[in-house]
């Protein structure tokens, strides 16, 4: 994987990924696509429709009365897999734009084979010459996890399961519902149902004719459709840093990890890395539904952030996936954009001065107030470094964080480590009577600032719990050389301040109202008001993507990595099975 992404495909660059000449040509056949093969789906699904049809715009597509099953059958499956194909010739794939070009001049041969009308034919003819003209912009490669082989073997098995069905019905029927057959004749009945075309059975009853055709018919067409899915379907190759690649990571955030407060994330388990040809900066990503997300600002020397970032767009190029970069600062926003990527402010993160907080002065009264709360109840909090802790004590402190998260999945990818007790991390506990009630972990914020990982209470402790850990690590941190501490991150900050001022406009209090809606699901409105008891200082984070565009497909992205939402994964889970 990681030589793939480094090496030279001999490809002449394109200067800006997203916004080259052949984008308004590579739209138009992908939409081409779409509707032709949605209006041969609908000929052969709706009859009625095609008699409908007849002297109108879309007659030129109708299939004839007296037109097979089979040809039904094969005019049906390749509308589906135009529409599959579609997604993929938007992504600039080089495997889609041959498998749509043989569709399209497979659609063309039925037509005219099968006495369809003129335009039908030529239509099918007119998108394989917009294929042949524009075949320049298709050069993105196969995902380098691909699905060929899956996608074989789920058509076999779905051929050869099919095929085996028939060919058992077809043998145990008694000779009152159908003529005895040979093996080659029940052989040959069963391989052609699948393709929609009478066999050599004689059928006495014609339920039997139905269930025999429509056996061959579902698996037939599941065979194809799901086979195109698994060939077609954005792969996500399993991320993995190796020891070397975590090793120059270390060295670059050693040398410039004081500019970015989730540079120390980079170094999460599921992520993908490419370095800048000089070796002095890197983007950290994960593919994730097509699209290739990045998090914070690229590693290393800020002068040398433009090299690493042409090399992760030229990754994603090669690769048709959709390149976008999630909480990065005003800086690398500044950067990113250069490169002809829209800029979207998100939210802001919350940083604490430790070298001048105090819990006195009447703004943090509510903070104070918690706190003397929490310690009168007998809540006690111990501040450590990891390697201060037993490999049993971390391994302990894992599961509770675990059984205390509230989802089945973990939360966080642009601002989580993932795992607990990396070298350098202050672990924070409180316990109340010797069991432990609450913990937190900060990553290292350079040499001289940490950054919240993890914050995590039981649900039966009492309300402060947070408030009492924070507090106690800002008070202490001075002694410990630490400056300033980053929280957790306020989505849409901004938005919720202007709605709420005096004199807001409407705009700006309809999307604090609509923020205040989606807190009921999401802690946007919560942690807000959480980091503000702090009195930090808030530092914007922006989304950083292609276009319009392609805004679904990263927000999709975006919410999956960051545990949020995304696409079902019961459904994700069982088409990998």
């Amino acid at each position: 994987m990681a030589a793939a992404q480094r090496g030279s495909t001999g490809e002449e660059r394109l200067p800006a990924v997203w916004r080259v000449t052949g984008v308004v040509s590579v739209g138009a056949i992908t939409w081409v696509t779409r509707l032709v093969g949605l209006v041969t789906v609908l000929s052969v699904v709706l009859p009625a429709g095609r008699r409908e049809m007849r002297g109108h715009v879309a007659q030129w597509l109708e299939l004839p009365q007296d037109a097979t099953t089979g040809a039904a059958a094969v005019a049906l499956v390749t509308g589906v897999l135009l529409m599959q194909l579609a997604s993929g010739l938007s992504r600039r794939k080089r495997r889609a734009w041959q498998l749509t070009l043989a569709a399209s001049v497979l659609l063309a041969l039925a037509h005219f084979g099968l006495r369809h009308v003129f335009g039908a034919g030529l239509a099918s003819v007119a998108l394989a010459v917009l294929l042949v003209m524009n075949r320049r912009y298709f050069i993105a490669l196969p995902d380098p996890v691909t699905g060929k082989w899956r996608a074989v073997r789920v058509f076999l098995q779905l051929i050869i399961a099919g095929l085996l069905i028939n060919f058992a019905l077809l043998t145990f029927a008694p000779p009152r519902l159908l003529e005895p057959l040979a093996i080659e004749g029940r052989l040959a009945e069963s391989a052609l149902a699948l393709i929609g075309i009478s066999g050599p059975a004689v059928y006495h009853v014609v339920w039997l004719d139905d269930l025999t055709a429509s056996v061959g018919l579902l698996f037939g067409l599941g065979a194809v459709l799901l086979a195109a899915y698994f060939l077609l379907r954005s792969a996500e190759p399993a991320p993995q840093l190796s020891q070397e690649e975590k090793s120059r990571l270390r060295d670059l955030l050693a040398q410039h990890g004081e500019r970015d407060s989730l540079g120390y994330f980079a170094l999460r388990d599921d992520k993908f890395v490419v370095f800048s040809k000089t070796g002095k900066s890197a983007v950290t990503y994960r593919v994730i539904a097509g699209a290739a997300v990045a998090s914070g600002d690229p590693l290393g020397d800020s002068e040398a952030w433009p090299g690493s970032i042409e090399e992760f767009l030229d990754v994603c190029r090669r690769y048709g996936w959709v390149p976008a970069v999630m909480g990065c600062s005003e800086l690398g926003a500044t950067v990113w954009a250069r490169f002809g990527l829209d800029v979207l402010e998100i939210g802001d993160e919350a940083i604490v001065d430790a070298e001048t907080f105090t819990l006195d002065g009447r703004v943090m009264r509510g903070v104070r107030q918690a706190v003397s709360r929490t310690r009168r109840a007998g809540y006690e909090v111990r501040v450590r470094r990891a390697e201060e802790l037993g490999e049993g004590e971390l391994v302990e402190l894992a599961a509770l964080a675990v059984n205390w998260r509230g989802s089945d999945t973990e939360r966080g990818f642009s601002m989580a480590l993932g795992r607990m007790g990396d070298p350098g991390s202050v672990i924070v506990t409180v316990e109340q009577n010797g069991r432990i009630r609450g913990l937190l972990q900060f990553v290292p914020w350079g040499e001289r600032g940490l950054s919240l990982d993890v914050m995590r209470r039981d649900r039966t402790a009492d309300n402060g719990v947070n408030e009492l850990m924070i507090s106690e690590l800002l008070l202490t941190a001075k002694d410990r050389g630490v400056k300033h501490v980053s929280l957790n991150f306020a989505a849409f900050r901004s938005l919720m301040e202007q709605g709420q001022r005096i004199g807001a406009g409407p705009v700006a209090r309809i999307s604090a109202k609509v923020l205040h809606w989606a807190s009921r699901w999401i802690q946007i409105e919560t942690l807000y008001r959480f980091n503000a008891k702090f009195q930090p200082r808030w530092a914007p984070r922006y989304l950083v993507y292609p276009g319009v565009r392609e805004l679904p497909r990263v927000g999709v992205a975006v919410f999956e990595a960051e545990g949020l939402g995304g696409r079902s994964r019961w459904l994700m889970r069982m088409l990998r099975r």
